[in-house]
Parts: structure tokens; C-alpha cells; sequence
């Protein structure tokens, strides 16, 4: 039997990168899924076919993470579509990198409401839902920078941060009703994004890495993967780091 057999999962921001590789994951474990992106883009479209290619239920949302109102009414949507939710990984978020002293006040707001409201904003959207269940594994993509901080990502990192307080805050407050929270703390992951940065730059972080390489996507949905399965009943409240060493 497949580790996620019978079960709906919720990926936010899954249209690419990491958030794709999760739900790629998740569907050949057997779970239906429904996944959001802020458009309805070529990326969101080839997802939305090649989960369903999988054989299994899934379904792409068009939403705005960062908005409260439009995430309950996803959620009610997802619910109506698919009549439970036993998985959400709160995946979006964005970088707008650059050193205090010339970050704007937008750059700040936009990475917050991005990356930690919107997670706040999903596992409001949930609870209820997840309560009536008895059951449910809530999973917040954090970094390792949201440990050890980094300059020039002051607003990243501080989101980050708030990601991982979240879901062990998340935890002692619904631990007794069945429902886990975790986070995964990926280190320096090749995606679209890091794959524009010069061989000599991922060169150098890949120094910095006791195995030597950057992680990839599936690296990381592996993770995902054994916090969303019945494998992690008794683990809640913790931060797996997909780093390969490097925050040790």
C-alpha cells in the first residue's frame, strides 16, 4: 500500500521548484491533490496535467496566499471538490533580498505576507476542518537561514523564523487533537531560481556543504513526504534540516 493512500493533501505554491516536487511526490504515494499558485500560468497548467497523469484526484487553485479572505474561500472550495483535508504544506513564499539599511519598507511587507501570513492564513482556513477530522499533519517550508539568519535576507530569514515558532506553536495547541505541525529547513536547494546564479557561486556553497552538493527538490519532498505519512505519527513540533550538513 502507498504511504499516502486515501489521503488529500494541500501544497501551496506548487506550480514549480520545490512546491511541485512535493506534490509529484505525494500523488505516486497515492494521495489526491489539490495545489495553489498565484496564476493560472504555463507552469500551472503542466502540473495541474501531469499530477492527474498520475492517476489520481488533483486539481490546481489559482489563489493569493497572502489574502485571508481569498484563502478561505480556496479552502471551502478545496473542501467542496475533494471533502476532506489531511495534509497542508504552507510552500509559498518569495525573496526580496537585500541589506537593512536599504531595505524598503515594501520589500519587508511583501516577504512577510507572502511567506508567513499566508501560512497563518492556510492553517486558519484548515483547522476547523482538520479538528472535525481528529487528524491531520501540517508541514511549514522554513530554511535554514531561519536558524542561523543571513545577510542581505533580513526579511527572509525573519519569515522563516516565524515558520518554524508557528508550527511548534501550532502543535502544543492542537497536538491533542490528533493534529501534528512540522517544519523542514532546506539549505541551499538547486531550482530555477539558484540555477541562474554562476557556476562559480555554487561552487562556493557547495564548499560550504559537508556533502558536497546542493539538494534538490525531490530531496526535499522526501521530507515532506515522511512528515505527511503515518511514518512521522509521533513526531510534531520539530524542524527536519534538508541541508546536507551545512547547519550542523
Amino acid at each position: 500500500m502507498k504511504l499516502l493512500e486515501g489521503k488529500v493533501a494541500v501544497v501551496t505554491g506548487a506550480a514549480r521548484g520545490i512546491g511541485k516536487a512535493i506534490a509529484m511526490k505525494f500523488a505516486q504515494e497515492g494521495a489526491s491533490v489539490a495545489f495553489t499558485d498565484l496564476k493560472a500560468d504555463e507552469n500551472f497548467q503542466n502540473t495541474e496535467k501531469e499530477l492527474q497523469a498520475l492517476g489520481v484526484k488533483a486539481k490546481g487553485y489559482t489563489s493569493n496566499a497572502a489574502d485571508f479572505e481569498d484563502t478561505a474561500k480556496v479552502v471551502s472550495e478545496i473542501v467542496k471538490d475533494f471533502g476532506r483535508i489531511d495534509v497542508l504544506v504552507n510552500n509559498a513564499g518569495i525573496t526580496r533580498d537585500g541589506l537593512m539599511m536599504r531595505m524598503s519598507e515594501q520589500q519587508w511587507d511583501m516577504v512577510i505576507n507572502v511567506n508567513l501570513k499566508s501560512a497563518f492564513n492556510f492553517i486558519h482556513a484548515v483547522t476547523p476542518i482538520m479538528m472535525k477530522q481528529k487528524n491531520g499533519s501540517i508541514i511549514n517550508m522554513a530554511s535554514v537561514v531561519g536558524v542561523s539568519g543571513n545577510a542581505g535576507q533580513a526579511n527572509y530569514s525573519a519569515s522563516k523564523a516565524g515558520l518554524i515558532g508557528l508550527a511548534k506553536s501550532i502543535a502544543k495547541e492542537l497536538g491533542s487533537r490528533g493534529i501534528r505541525a512540522n517544519a523542514i529547513a532546506p539549505g541551499f536547494i538547486i531550482t530555477d531560481m539558484t540555477a541562474q546564479l554562476s557556476q562559480e557561486v555554487r561552487d562556493e556553497w557547495a564548499q560550504k556543504i559537508p556533502l558536497r552538493r546542493g539538494g534538490t527538490p525531490e530531496d526535499v519532498a522526501n521530507a515532506a513526504l515522511f512528515l505527511a505519512s503515518d511514518l512521522s505519527g509521533y513526531v510534531s513540533g520539530q524542524t527536519i534540516h534538508v541541508c546536507g550538513g551545512m547547519n550542523t
